[in-house]
């Protein structure tokens, strides 16, 4: 004796898997994070992201994988950059717990591969105004020089 097969249970077998196939193909299609940012592969965290709303004197760096370097523009603003490891006479090491003057620059520091500015009195930013920001970090392999630099362009916010 053959069965009748069900219309009404029919579509709803067939509207439910189709459903389930909408919502699997929308998931793997969709892009967030890193991705939806296009941050570089080459900077491992950055601060503040793409979008993200900051107080006025707040510190911008970005994290690289090891052997890169960079420098920093803001605002249309090209930050001169100190390396840490220039700060410090090699033959006079400082002592534990020293203090160690920054200057009111972009500052590389090579031995993590972080470039950050930190706006302050006497800086070519004093403070981050009230709004949007457009900064650009260009970085670069350290074995092949600032000729083959690339760029990663973003905004943040200032309240």
């Amino acid at each position: 004796m053959k069965r009748r097969i069900d219309k009404q249970s029919l579509i709803v077998s067939a509207g439910v898997t189709v459903g389930v196939l909408l919502i699997v193909a929308g998931l793997s299609a969709g892009t967030t994070g890193r991705e939806a940012q296009r941050i570089p592969v080459v900077i491992e965290r950055m601060s503040p992201g793409p979008g993200d709303q900051v107080v006025q004197q707040a510190q911008v760096s970005v994290d690289f994988v090891e052997g890169y370097q960079a420098s920093l523009t803001i605002d249309g603003v090209i930050l001169d950059t100190t390396r840490l490891d220039e700060l410090t006479d090699p033959s006079k090491p400082v002592k534990p717990g020293a203090q160690v003057e920054l200057p009111p620059t972009a500052i590389f520091d090579p031995g993590n591969y972080i470039i950050s500015y930190t706006p302050q009195d006497g800086a070519p930013i004093e403070t981050f105004t009230q709004g949007k920001h457009t900064a650009i970090v260009r970085y670069w392999k350290i074995v092949d020089g600032p000729t083959k630099a690339n760029s990663f362009t973003w905004e943040f916010e200032a309240n």
